[in-house]
């Protein structure tokens, strides 16, 4: 049975990994939120302005 639409060309509204975190949580144990954190000093060295720069 062929889609309606062509794959080709078209992004799914949730990706694979979208639907394990759901599943399975962001570090694989459901339920949880994800423990990552910016760090204070992390966050300082990130600059607030970024300029993409020129293509060649």
């Amino acid at each position: 049975m062929m889609p309606d639409k062509p794959i080709n060309g078209v992004e799914p509204e949730r990706s694979e990994e979208d639907i394990q975190r759901e599943e399975l949580g962001p570090r694989g144990v459901p339920g949880r939120e994800s423990p990552t954190k910016m760090t204070p000093q992390r966050e300082k060295k990130t600059p607030k302005d970024v300029d993409p720069g020129h293509t060649a």
